[in-house]
């Protein structure tokens, strides 16, 4: 259990929480909300006792191992897979006496470490770990390469697995997908689903903390406030808390007609029946989001370029790469052929590695084309945001000269207002953009893409490092932007929200993907499990063309055969009865959301109770679907395994 009780905490001038409470019971799957600089980072302090209350005390449960991730990596020569090895203290030292004990040739000591070893499951660490870094997008081939190799990114995908790895009853995570792409993203969350221990994670991605948190701490006016249930559950619950008080009563029916605009522009152009019904849903339910962060201090527009060209931008049989420093080609995307046209939504998905940012520079220009042709609108502009732009920020300068450069004639007040949308109020605007965070410079960079009025829209990630507020704010700012986007993004929020097609980037081309994110989950797993299988058939090739086989009469052939057909019978029945349940579950899936389709459902509020036990059990059927499936995949595997030993 953890207990804060009437703590306060005090960090500088500012004071951070006044006379909190809190307790969490062992299980509980916490997601930690709240504006940047409330005080969530020191919250993870307080637990690890690198911080002490100004008043009041923090109570936790004995013995509990807690793994919490580090902010920093340092560049190592060690080998990855090492470095993830070491995050079990318990199993490093063990092995270390284990050395130590065949140095001296001491049996005993040597046959009581091995028994140690089995206990902490020791055998199969190297394989775990090698399993957590590929989960998290590395190969096989990166695994030995030394941590020194890898970009900031990556280190922390790397510090992120040594932390899932280390052994623990209580697992702290301050923002882990930030440098994650969405396939990534997806592993991870899974992997937290089946976590059996206590988690406290810090996230501005809601869809994530929709699936694996079961209760939200909110930090709200210097106190800590516990809800049940995921993040949309907590947005509703204060939005109805919010709608009590009179004050915020206008701002929540101004807030609910500006998202009634958006669904009134987006409902019937819709070209994809499912996107359309996901759309609609998303959009219907932003009235509670809205109100939920009626008190916001982010309301901003992306305002586009008065002219615009058809099309706006033509790649014609394109090759998309870079060119190595002997001027040789490094092809990502062969023939590529797209046309953007004004107004559209397009959001990118594909493995990582498989070439999405290189489209979105080569779109841009930034990154000059191996082959084919790049044909511009006459009026193209193009604004594009990507996370290497916060480094070529001039540090020395502050939010107003930095959009004074663009718009020397721009008045005074226009750039000020302007830029209180995006959170820079009063003397901010005036501040060196050297002491700000990470998320302050992501606001500042979007602010210099929106004043530059572009009728094309190029964002890569564009919500790193953005608090849940902003990422809101961003999310109504596109849902009425008028040029064309094109996204790539982790956020499933922003994508649901924002898109109404979405290009798959994967094999050395794009193409139009014909289904929602459900649908490319699937397509990613579908094809996980095809790359699996192929790298087994290919061991099995190589075995055998390594290995004779001895001749056999026809008889024995025959009595082999069927031992082997009675020995795998078991195995076949329990891959074919996990094969009918996943079909069931989906069945069920479908009739669910065939009901859920029906408009009044969201409309009538005498239907509000028959909704959210619609939704519980549609949460419910997803997680089982999600678990017959690994039963049916690990059916599978057992079949194919007891096959290549027979």
């Amino acid at each position: 259990m953890i207990a804060l009780r009437q703590v306060s905490l005090q960090r500088g001038t500012q004071s951070l929480l006044e006379g909190a409470d809190l307790t969490l019971h062992a299980g509980h799957k916490a997601g930690i909300v709240g504006p940047n600089g409330a005080g969530k980072s020191s919250l993870f302090k307080l637990l690890l006792n690198e911080l002490i209350p100004d008043k009041g005390e923090v109570e936790m449960s004995g013995g509990q191992r807690i793994a919490h991730m580090a902010q920093e990596v340092e560049a190592l020569d060690r080998a990855i897979l090492d470095y993830v090895l070491d995050g079990d203290q318990e199993l490093r030292e063990t092995e270390r006496a284990l050395t130590e004990a065949r140095e001296h040739d001491d049996a005993h000591r040597e046959a009581e470490l091995h028994g140690t070893i089995e206990a902490l499951d020791g055998y199969s660490a190297p394989a775990r770990a090698a399993q957590l870094l590929v989960g998290l997008g590395f190969v096989q081939a990166d695994l030995e390469r030394p941590l020194a190799d890898f970009s900031g990114g990556w280190r922390m995908r790397i510090n992120l697995a040594r932390t899932l790895f280390m052994p623990s009853d209580l697992l702290l995570l301050d923002e882990p997908t930030n440098h994650l792409d969405l396939d990534a993203l997806l592993w991870l969350e899974q992997w937290l689903m089946r976590y059996s221990g206590t988690l406290l994670l810090i996230s501005h991605d809601r869809d994530f903390l929709d699936a694996v948190c079961d209760h939200i701490v909110h930090f709200d006016r210097r106190t800590l406030a516990l809800y049940r249930g995921n993040y949309s559950t907590f947005e509703r619950t204060r939005a109805e808390k919010l709608a009590l008080q009179q004050a915020e009563a206008v701002k929540q029916q101004a807030r609910r007609e500006e998202i009634e605009r958006f669904v009134a522009r987006f409902r019937y152009q819709a070209n994809k029946a499912r996107q359309a019904q996901s759309r609609l849903k998303m959009l219907e339910r932003m009235g509670d989001i809205a109100v939920a962060h009626a008190d916001s201090p982010f309301h901003f527009t992306l305002p586009s370029s008065d002219k615009t060209s058809h099309p706006l931008l033509v790649l014609d049989e394109a090759r998309l790469g870079y060119r190595d420093e002997t001027g040789g080609e490094i092809a990502q995307l062969e023939k590529v052929k797209v046309t953007l046209l004004p107004g559209q939504r397009i959001g990118l998905l594909g493995p990582n590695g498989a070439g999405k940012s290189t489209l979105i520079k080569s779109l841009t220009g930034d990154l000059p084309l191996l082959a084919g042709k790049r044909v511009p609108g006459e009026h193209l502009a193009i604004g594009y945001f990507a996370q290497h732009q916060l480094e070529s920020l001039d540090l020395a300068s502050t939010p107003f000269q930095h959009v004074q450069r663009l718009s020397p004639t721009a008045a005074d007040l226009d750039i000020r207002k302007f830029l209180g949308g995006f959170g820079f109020h009063g003397d901010d605007v005036f501040a060196q953009v050297g002491r700000f965070s990470g998320g302050e410079k992501a606001r500042l960079a979007l602010s210099l893409v929106a004043w530059q009025k572009p009728n094309l829209l190029l964002l890569d990630e564009p919500t790193n490092h953005l608090d849940l507020e902003m990422r809101e704010a961003l999310t109504e700012a596109l849902a009425s932007f008028e040029g064309t986007v094109i996204i790539v993004s982790h956020d499933r929020h922003l994508l649901r929200a924002t898109v109404d097609e979405f290009w798959r980037v994967a094999d050395h081309r794009v193409e139009p993907f014909d289904g929602d994110l459900d649908d490319y989950r699937a397509w990613l797993k579908a094809r996980l499990e095809g790359e699996r299988r192929e790298a087994r058939v290919d061991k099995a090739e190589r075995q055998a063309t390594t290995t004779a086989a001895p001749r056999e009469d026809r008889k024995a052939t025959r009595k082999a055969s069927a031992e082997r057909r009675k020995k795998l019978q078991p195995l076949k029945c329990d891959c074919d009865r996990a094969e009918k349940e996943v079909e069931e579950a989906q069945a069920a899936i479908a009739r669910l959301e065939e009901t859920l389709g029906e408009a009044d459902l969201y409309t009538d509020g005498a239907r509000k109770a028959e909704l959210t036990r619609l939704l519980a059990r549609q949460a419910e059927l997803k997680a089982r679907l999600d678990e017959r499936e690994e039963a049916w995949l690990a059916a599978q595997e057992a079949m194919e395994s007891a096959e290549h030993q027979a």
